[in-house]
This record gives C-alpha cells, sequence and structure tokens, in this order.
C-alpha cells in the first residue's frame, strides 16, 4: 500500500526572505519535478538507458521554460563523456550543464547527479530521494536566478553516473567548459527530501569555516546542522561520498547539503511517496535561501583569502 500525504498548504510554504520561492507554483513545481523524475516511466533513471535520457529531457525542458541557457561552449546543454564500469565495460554519459552570467566572473556551480540505480531484480530503483530531489532543488535555485541577476556567474550542472562512482563530475573537473580558476565554491546537492527529525546536513566546513556565517536561513521547520566533514570520522566523512568529491580534489571549496541515510535508501521504496514533502519543500527553500547570502557576498572570493594566504605562509 502506497502512503499519500496530506497536510496544509501553509506548513508546505513555511517562511523565507526569498519570498517569491515560496509561491504555491513554485512549491507545485518542486515537488513535480520529483514526482515525474522518480516515476515508473523514467525505470530508475541508470546511466546509458532511456530512462536516462528521458530525465535529460525534462531537466532542459524545464531549463528552456525557465530561460536558462545552455553553457555556451556546448551544444544543448550536454557535455558528453565516457568511462570504463567496475566490470570494464566502456559507457557513454552525459552531464547536462546550464549558466546563469552574473555581474562578476567569479563562478559557483550548483551540482546534483541525476541518474540512480536503474531496474534490479524487475523492481525500478526510482530514487526520489536520491537524487531526484538533488535536482528539483537545482531547478529551484535556477528558476530564483533566472529572475533575480546573480552577483557571481551561476553554473548548474546535473551530472550523470553518480551512482557509478561519480563519473559524471569527475568528468567535469578533468575538462571543465570553464576554467577551474574561475570557480570558487561547489554546493552539492545530494538527497534533501526524507528526514523524520527535520535534519539536513551543510558539509564542508570543516576545511572552509569561513562559510558557516552564509549558513542560515529564516524556517524554524528546518534544522540544518554542521558535520560529516572532518577526515577523522571515517566513513561518518562525506567529502569523498557525493559529487563534491571531484571539486575537493581540486581544492575547491564545497557546500554539500544533504540527510543522513534512511530505511529507504538504496532500495525500491525509495518512492515520491516516501519522501517527506513538508521537509523537502522547507529544504529547498532553505537551501536557496543560504545560496542567495553567499551569492550577496558581491566578492566571493574574499571569503576564501584568509586560507589562501594561511596555506601560503
Amino acid at each position: 500500500m502506497k502512503l499519500y500525504y496530506i497536510f496544509p498548504l501553509t506548513l508546505l510554504l513555511g517562511c523565507s526572505s526569498v519570498k517569491p520561492t515560496s509561491s504555491v507554483e513554485s512549491t507545485d513545481l518542486l515537488l513535480k519535478d520529483v514526482k515525474t523524475l522518480s516515476s515508473d516511466a523514467y525505470t530508475g533513471r541508470k546511466t546509458g538507458t532511456k530512462g536516462a535520457e528521458m530525465s535529460r529531457k525534462y531537466i532542459k525542458s524545464r531549463l528552456k521554460g525557465m530561460g536558462v541557457a545552455s553553457y555556451p561552449s556546448l551544444k544543448d546543454y550536454e557535455q558528453n563523456f565516457s568511462f570504463k564500469t567496475a566490470e570494464g565495460e566502456n559507457m557513454s554519459a552525459k552531464n547536462i550543464i546550464a549558466y546563469i552570467p552574473g555581474k562578476s566572473a567569479n563562478t559557483i556551480v550548483l551540482s546534483a547527479h541525476y541518474d540512480h540505480l536503474g531496474v534490479i531484480n524487475n523492481e525500478i530503483y526510482n530514487g526520489a530521494d536520491d537524487n531526484a530531489s538533488g535536482v528539483a532543488g537545482l531547478l529551484k535555485i535556477a528558476a530564483w536566478f533566472a529572475d533575480n541577476k546573480p552577483n557571481n556567474s551561476l553554473v548548474f550542472a546535473f551530472f550523470d553516473a553518480g551512482e557509478m562512482g561519480w563519473k559524471g563530475s569527475e568528468a567535469f573537473v578533468a575538462r571543465p567548459p570553464i576554467s577551474l580558476d574561475r570557480i570558487k565554491l561547489n554546493i552539492n546537492l545530494d538527497m534533501i527530501s526524507h528526514n523524520d527529525n527535520n535534519i539536513l546536513y551543510a558539509a564542508g566546513t570543516f576545511k572552509h569555516p569561513q562559510l558557516k556565517g552564509f549558513i542560515h536561513q529564516s524556517n524554524p521547520n528546518v534544522k540544518i546542522l554542521f558535520g560529516h566533514d572532518n577526515p577523522k570520522q571515517g566513513v561518518d566523512d562525506w567529502t569523498k561520498q557525493s559529487d563534491q568529491g571531484a571539486f575537493h580534489a581540486k581544492n575547491i571549496p564545497f557546500i554539500y547539503f544533504g540527510v543522513e541515510d534512511h530505511k529507504d535508501y538504496h532500495k525500491a521504496t525509495d518512492e515520491y511517496e516516501t519522501i517527506n514533502p513538508e521537509f523537502f519543500v522547507n529544504s529547498a527553500t532553505a537551501i536557496l535561501e543560504i545560496v542567495n547570502n553567499i551569492d550577496e557576498k558581491k566578492d566571493i572570493q574574499s571569503i576564501f583569502k584568509a586560507t589562501v594566504q594561511k596555506k601560503k605562509q
């Protein structure tokens, strides 16, 4: 039996200083994006399948609809790459890269992987939280900045082959469409819709504590905690456990937004009906507010100057 959530719209909307993102239309689109991408029609969005192709078509359609362009050097948003699977099979894949130029060439890369596990033993692994939720959150942020010109240039990277070892983000930093020197920060979204305690983690401030001052938001219905980024934590250190790892390897600061593993993680039960919609809407709105906090710092590079100078000493 599937569980359907019924609750007042006022709870969904929460509160935020980024007011336009709390509109009914924005909330409906956010939930629609997750519901669509995690539907059976997309057959789990596994890299190299028709479901992955359908995902790309959907993401590109949403970006075009909001007026967010492809990165200029790419054709129709697509960054092609190939890799070998763990079984030695040659695999072709595609990242989707969009771009909103800012008032500065300094760039923030906002990312989320769109692939999932596909079909296993005749069961569809739809990956609603992992990571249709991150994709939907990224689209929400893109829609906001499409209507509100950012200070910093923004790249929106929807990565393929995340479930195969973060191959999409590795390909991006290996052959970046934009100079790595311009990228001052990566903000990665991976599983932001499923937590029974309304807790969302922001990992990445261990190495760059200057970021803590920007990670605040106005909605009391979601708790953002720091952690999961200390190397001494071993397997609980998330630094290399999602697409931010590729940026970290290039010494690019990151913030990774995500929840701790839950009972539906990497199971066929990770479906739209098992996410926490109220938490999801509040989380996505909070992340947007934090991105806006950071973008309001017109010289984003100055956030990290103290760290750079300290390393040179």
